[in-house]
């Protein structure tokens, strides 16, 4: 019998978990009707579920209902965020936007495509080496003509977690909005995100639903909404913000995963945080360097960077006992020095060789921290 090969690879996607599927596969199957269809109780039914479980997420956020958007996942929900916003800036004279450098790229490239195609200025703030900037770094920065903040809840290579909220109060003052990618963030540091942050984006498959299904939060001001312009036509659902046949099922199984998330929320962070402090007591006998804030972090994203060892070497070598990746699964395909450990001002070496271990704990089944260690430890430098 094969060993079991830990899965530590959860800031990429988690496993769908078996009550979420159940949920999905019944609104596959049995009720498949479609949430736009108002002449049958079939439609009928699927409208109502699909109400109920934007009703919750709008909860979970201190939300109206239809402040929630459902799309396809993060991604999605950040280019409407953002692109969505470049009419109004353009019109208002506001084309000044802030964000950071250690971004993802779901919200770096969009913001170099306001930049380059439409003139927006753009600035990318270097956070230092501890990967997270302060409030008062952000708030320096904005001007009169600042459209937009863009800045994430919690960077998914480090783990580190950026002062949203406080952030969202100070600029509540202000006409310039904020957009948090909470992408990494969303269940697991949701009270971050009731404070009045202006757009969230949020992906289902970090929280044990299906991939494929996503949420914005285009949270009002008073009377007035986050003046956003469609990127895509035809059909005119989600407020006309997102176009196309709401996919039921999905959206049902992230209603699951949710609820479920949050019910066990607490002991969730409880066993991420003792199977942190496992690892790094095993990590002992090696020679890292966190790479990151340790003191501003989530419990189940650690980053390192090993003294004189190739990352990509190691995750071969210890294949056969942990899935593990260098950074983000959406650049994890090209070998370069990972842009947020560059951004943060690390040196070349240490930057190229940032490893990231990250969790859920229901779904880590037989990890030997020990060993793992011991692999490590046993590593020639240089390999």
């Amino acid at each position: 019998m094969s060993a079991v090969v830990a899965y530590l690879d959860a800031a990429a996607t988690t496993r769908v978990e078996p009550n979420v599927a159940e949920v999905v596969l019944h609104w596959m199957t049995e009720e498949f009707g479609n949430a736009g269809s108002r002449t049958h109780e079939y439609g009928l039914r699927a409208k109502k579920a699909v109400a109920a479980a934007r009703a919750y997420l709008a909860s979970t956020l201190d939300a109206q209902t239809e402040e929630i958007i459902f799309t396809s996942g993060a991604t999605e929900s950040n280019n409407i965020a953002l692109l969505g916003l470049a009419a109004y800036g353009e019109e208002s004279g506001r084309k000044h936007i802030v964000t950071s450098a250690v971004e993802h790229k779901a919200v770096l490239e969009p913001l170099e495509h306001l930049r380059d195609a439409r003139g927006f200025e753009v600035e990318f703030l270097q956070p230092g080496p501890t990967g997270r900037l302060t409030a008062d770094e952000v708030l320096a920065r904005v001007r009169p003509d600042t459209l937009l903040v863009s800045l994430m809840h919690v960077n998914n290579e480090t783990g580190v977690i950026q002062p949203v909220a406080e952030l969202a109060k100070a600029l509540i003052k202000t006409p310039t909005f904020l957009h948090v990618d909470a992408a990494q963030g969303y269940g697991k540091r949701t009270k971050d995100l009731t404070a009045p942050i202006d757009l969230i984006s949020i992906s289902g498959h970090k929280v044990g639903a299906p991939k494929g299904i996503g949420a914005l939060l285009t949270r009002r001001r008073g009377w007035n909404r986050v003046p956003l312009e469609p990127i895509m036509y035809g059909g005119g659902q989600e407020r006309k913000l997102r176009p196309g046949t709401l996919p039921v099922p999905l959206i049902m199984g992230l209603y699951e995963a949710a609820q479920s998330f949050h019910a066990k929320r607490d002991s969730w962070e409880r066993d991420a945080l003792a199977l942190r402090e496992r690892l790094l007591t095993a990590l002992e006998k090696t020679r890292y360097t966190i790479n990151g804030d340790p003191e501003h972090s989530v419990p189940h994203i650690l980053n390192v960077s090993f003294d004189k060892l190739n990352a990509e070497a190691l995750i071969v070598r210890i294949k056969d006992q942990a899935a593990i990746a260098t950074g983000s699964a959406c650049t994890s395909a090209s070998y370069t020095p990972s842009h947020v450990l560059t951004a943060m001002g690390l040196p070349e070496e240490r930057a190229s060789n940032g490893l990231r271990l990250s969790w859920f704990p229901s779904q880590v089944t037989e990890f030997d921290a020990e060993a793992f260690a011991e692999t490590v430890a046993h590593m020639q430098p240089g390999l």
